[in-house]
């Protein structure tokens, strides 16, 4: 009890507070303490936020890996529903798809494609063609001669080699023309039937006519056939072979044993000039 008989407050502070201008120091603690409680409030509140957050993109994460196995449960589930082939056709697509080198898909319109395509392997089951060979081109006129004569020599040659009869009996009968028409195919003026056929000048040697002046008088053959070149030649060379030893003759000796000429050795001056026609017409070793 007081002096002033007044009870003491058993709850009142027990030191007299002194007041100041910012009020009592009870007044401050007070509100120190308020502040403090509010800042921790405020703190955890913030770390609840944070740990909220984080709880939800965990939670997310979790849902997007759940939904990606899903995914690959759903496609490993139909892939057993897939047949082999298909399962090995897309296993082939996804290795066609990886790879460094692609391959351009043809061009389906009628432009031309912008990629050359590469040229297709050679088909080796494809039986091999058989190419002709070319056939040898004329060969120039040679030993002074013009183009129809050389044109009637190579007939001659040709003749005698469908004959088979070898080389020397070509140059014979190619030296035997020479001498008989210079290498002309020649009608005769006393028989005007002979130049109703090709021929490069008229003579007037009795009845004779052709490359060979051969007589049909004398059982030649009939005028317009002695007036055909491969056919006058043939008639030559089949006499030529019945001739005893031709082989070994001199050239003029084998001509005149089938012309009969009354000139028997103007035969021999062609001999140079046959030979290197027919070299030129059918070359050594053909």
């Amino acid at each position: 009890m007081r002096d002033d008989g007044t009870l003491d407050d058993p709850y009142a502070p027990s030191s007299p507070t002194t007041d100041t201008e910012d009020g009592t120091s009870t007044e401050r603690t007070t509100a120190a303490s308020r502040l403090r409680a509010y800042a921790r409030d405020l703190a955890g509140r913030r770390r609840a936020q944070v740990a909220l957050a984080t709880g939800v993109v965990c939670c997310l994460g979790l849902a997007a890996v759940a939904q990606v196995r899903n995914e690959d449960a759903d496609a490993a589930t139909r892939g057993g529903s897939l047949s082999s082939s298909e399962l090995a056709q897309r296993a082939e697509q996804q290795r066609a798809s990886r790879g460094l080198e692609r391959v351009a898909a043809p061009s389906t319109s009628a432009a031309a494609p912008s990629v050359a395509a590469s040229p297709a392997d050679p088909d080796t089951t494809a039986p091999a063609r058989k190419v002709a060979p070319a056939r040898p081109t004329d060969p120039a006129p040679v030993a002074g001669l013009d183009e129809d004569q050389m044109e009637n020599a190579e007939a001659i040659v040709r003749a005698g080699r469908k004959m088979g009869v070898p080389r020397r009996a070509l140059v014979i009968a190619v030296a035997t023309a020479m001498q008989e028409s210079n290498l002309y195919n020649v009608a005769s003026g006393v028989l005007p039937e002979s130049q109703d056929y090709p021929h490069q000048g008229v003579g007037w040697d009795h009845d004779s006519v052709g490359l060979f002046q051969q007589r049909s008088s004398s059982g030649w053959g009939p005028v317009g056939r002695l007036m055909d070149p491969e056919f006058a030649t043939r008639q030559f060379l089949t006499a030529l072979q019945q001739v005893p030893g031709w082989q070994g003759m001199r050239l003029t000796d084998a001509a005149q044993a089938v012309q009969v000429s009354a000139y028997p050795e103007y035969y021999q001056q062609h001999e140079w000039r046959a030979t290197r026609v027919v070299d030129a017409i059918v070359p050594a070793g053909r």
